[in-house]
């Protein structure tokens, strides 16, 4: 039910909050004896945040550069996909759309990782307690609101191929908790992926987290449901998290 032979989220020094060269990552993927690998490195747009964690025009002209030059040398013993991973801001679609438009992306994943609070940014997915407090501060129901009801924006206005992480927002947080309304809000997700010709992503960095897959196995018997196709990646911030966790998914009972 999910496709494993293919490790379709990986980052590497460039995203400047991991590491790594993406020379390093292929040939980690080859070890694994997977048959691909996509890079899949972060573009924000208009993000006021103390750590940019994200590559800015030099970087993505170098990484497309390297990513070719890579194909050229591995492209023999394993396929290797170059995407983005897109963060959604409500204030810079036209933004995010026309850099997204500048390259020939093999993968473009969704997310939302920074929410506005007081004129500041603040990540979504860290465990920093500055970014914690800030978020904690509107209150989890009101974030994870906001959360949801912004990557049904995103997925309807970005041309997105996958949407990665669905249930990962307030993740470090200790009274996440998803209520009905966002159960709702998923579900109406999971059939706009659908519609949309998307993949839903299973993201095995959950694992050492929480001891499951972002998402997790409740939406991941739901989507299954609607036939929506199934995608692994490992988020993978080190060559050595390459195809992490990929057994695991194998014995998940959907």
């Amino acid at each position: 039910m999910i496709d494993c032979t293919t490790d379709r989220h990986v980052h590497t020094y460039l995203c400047r909050h991991a590491e790594g060269t993406m020379e390093e990552y292929v040939l980690a993927a080859m070890e694994a004896g997977l048959e691909g690998i996509v890079f899949l490195e972060h573009l924000e747009r208009g993000v006021r945040s103390l750590e940019p964690t994200w590559l800015d025009d030099r970087d993505f002209a170098a990484y497309w550069q390297e990513g070719e030059r890579l194909k050229e040398v591995y492209g023999e013993w394993l396929n290797i996909g170059l995407g983005v991973e897109v963060g959604y801001n409500p204030e810079r679609v036209g933004e995010l759309r026309d850099f997204l438009g500048r390259y020939p992306w093999d993968r473009v994943g969704i997310s939302y990782h920074f929410l506005e609070v007081a004129g500041r940014h603040h990540n979504l997915v860290s465990r920093k307690r500055e970014n914690l407090e800030a978020l904690g501060s509107l209150g989890v129901k009101r974030v994870l609101d906001r959360y949801f009801h912004g990557l049904l924006a995103a997925v309807e206005a970005l041309p997105g191929t996958t949407l990665c992480h669905l249930d990962a927002a307030l993740r470090h947080h200790p009274e996440v908790a998803f209520d009905d309304d966002h159960q709702q809000l998923i579900d109406t997700l999971l059939a706009t992926l659908v519609a949309r010709g998307m993949t839903l992503e299973v993201n095995t960095s959950g694992f050492p987290l929480r001891g499951a897959s972002f998402p997790d196995l409740a939406i991941l018997r739901r989507a299954a449901d609607l036939g929506l196709r199934l995608e692994a990646g490992s988020d993978a911030h080190r060559p050595v998290d390459v195809g992490r966790f990929f057994d695991r998914l194998a014995a998940l009972p959907l």
